[in-house]
């Protein structure tokens, strides 16, 4: 009886140390997964790093790229486009404008009231019209028969239709956010159409005549007095509210930016005379490329990956389209490295299932047990019962990811001031130092939900702001949000390129 108890105690007792060396074994590979995942966020910091002398050397390469793409066409990957706009609105305008903003599946019509004087509100009224599917595709005549029909409704309704004389024509800013070559600041022929446009016959033509026959045909006196794009709107907003504004950036789905540059630093166009002595230049930054951008193995997937590849690099870096894309990949690479999702959703494979507001939603939270994180995981991504400190691991793939863009934002926007002497250095090819020159007041006006509706965003970018520029310097250099410049920008512009003269435009 007692040899039976003792093997049962020494049964008892193996199978006891069989289950613990299970138990630890189980636990040694459960710890050795978790660094894996642990060192994927840590590879992703070091690939995604931002330090001041790189920041400085994006800057510098900023600056260099731009200067190339003034000095030829083709020279750069910046296309530093001509836009012919070289009077900017200053609040002095007078008169009843209208701007019409095309840039996707709807339309809008806007009327701008102005008194002379600069007014921190414009009284506008705003009119919206979805573009039918078939006239997408159809042909230019009938879509410009429809903008022209809708446009005469919206000046009917306003009651100004019988201030249109035949001496007296409406003047109008068209924001056209397809890409354009430009002719003229009102003119301009359509490169190709994107955004599920396609209508064959208008590739090729010139844009306000087609939008200014089609008023015609539908008897509406007006005339387009300016082509603009968005980017170059915002700067004409800002710089109406503030004749200190430089610079106009958008950061948002997609992002571009435009400065007024020196007539004679665009030496593509030599004999280009203005008489301001300066023009608006349309960057098309988002095709900025550097070796000293710091870019992941997930950035060179996505661009494989994207319909455009080798193309639009700093745009994949920085915009809203891209970065909550660059965090799904993230984590599945961090669920291929452990079970950390078990099971994995499908929808993890999904491109651009992970928007940007989640992202910026997930970063965001506060709550002590990261619920909002919790709920997007289960709800967007079909993710179930996430442990907390996966849940915060994610939130840091989300800070080093905005971090980055926000960071490279800032170096592109401190680019520019360098190329116009606006950094507290002289300029690109200037030789005095920071201790001889003072610094001028300096706007940069921005539009974009990235920027305005995801703080820690905007507070990484400022914080680089500082960094590269300096205490000293930074402080003249002011953020300036604009709001609807795409649309209230352009009539200003139609303002400002008005064939009166301010003292014979008369309120309607």
């Amino acid at each position: 009886m007692g040899k039976v108890a003792v093997g049962l105690a020494v049964g008892v007792a193996v199978a006891a140390c069989a289950v613990a060396t299970v138990l630890v074994g189980r636990r040694i590979r459960s710890r050795r997964k978790w660094r894996r995942v642990v060192g994927v966020l840590k590879e992703l910091e070091q690939s995604c790093e931002t330090t001041v002398g790189r920041l400085r050397q994006v800057v510098d390469a900023m600056a260099v790229e731009m200067h190339a793409g003034l000095a030829s066409d083709g020279g750069s990957k910046l296309k530093m486009l001509l836009t012919f706009v070289d009077k900017l609105p200053n609040g002095s305008e007078k008169g009843t404008y209208y701007a019409l903003d095309l840039g996707g599946t709807n339309f809008r019509v806007l009327r701008v009231k102005l008194e002379g004087t600069r007014s921190s509100t414009l009284e506008h009224d705003v009119y919206r019209q979805a573009i039918p599917q078939d006239l997408m595709t159809g042909s230019s005549e009938d879509l410009f028969d429809f903008i022209a029909s809708s446009l005469k409704e919206f000046v009917e309704r306003e009651g100004d239709i019988s201030e249109l004389s035949l001496d007296r024509r409406g003047e109008l800013g068209f924001t056209f956010s397809f890409p354009v070559k430009q002719m003229s600041v009102s003119s301009g022929t359509l490169l190709k159409w994107t955004k599920g446009f396609s209508i064959e016959d208008m590739v090729g033509r010139e844009i306000a005549g087609c939008l200014e026959n089609a008023m015609t045909r539908k008897g509406l006196n007006m005339r387009v007095a300016a082509l603009v794009n968005d980017s170059v709107g915002s700067l004409a907003l800002g710089h109406y509210h503030d004749t200190d504004t430089v610079a106009a950036v958008i950061i948002g789905t997609g992002t571009n930016a435009c400065y007024l540059e020196r007539t004679d630093a665009i030496i593509k166009s030599q004999g280009l005379l203005t008489t301001s002595g300066g023009m608006v230049v349309n960057m098309e930054w988002g095709n900025f490329w550097s070796s000293h951008l710091p870019r992941t193995l997930y950035d060179i997937e996505l661009d494989a990956d994207s319909p455009n590849p080798n193309d639009q690099g700093f745009e994949k870096l920085i915009s809203g389209m891209y970065l909550g894309d660059v965090v799904r990949r993230v984590i599945v690479r961090m669920s291929q490295e452990s079970d950390i999702f078990d099971p994995i959703s499908s929808k993890l494979s999904m491109p651009f299932i992970l928007r940007t507001p989640l992202i910026a939603a997930m970063h965001e939270d506060d709550s002590p047990d990261l619920e909002e994180v919790r709920r997007i995981l289960r709800d967007n991504l079909e993710i179930l019962d996430v442990p907390l400190k996966v849940r915060k691991l994610i939130v840091k793939v989300c800070d080093v990811v905005t971090r980055r863009a926000a960071r490279l934002a800032a170096a592109g926007i401190v680019g520019i001031l360098k190329k116009i002497g606006r950094d507290g250095s002289g300029g690109i090819a200037g030789g005095r130092s920071r201790s001889d020159q003072k610094m001028r007041r300096t706007v940069v006006a921005m539009e974009g939900g990235l920027y305005t509706g995801y703080t820690m965003f905007r507070d990484y970018l400022h914080e680089a702001l500082t960094e590269i520029l300096g205490e000293d310097i930074a402080q003249h250099v002011i953020i300036k949000v604009t709001e609807d410049g795409s649309a209230m920008g352009a009539a200003l512009l139609a303002a400002s390129h008005s064939s009166y003269p301010v003292d014979s435009v008369q309120l309607l």
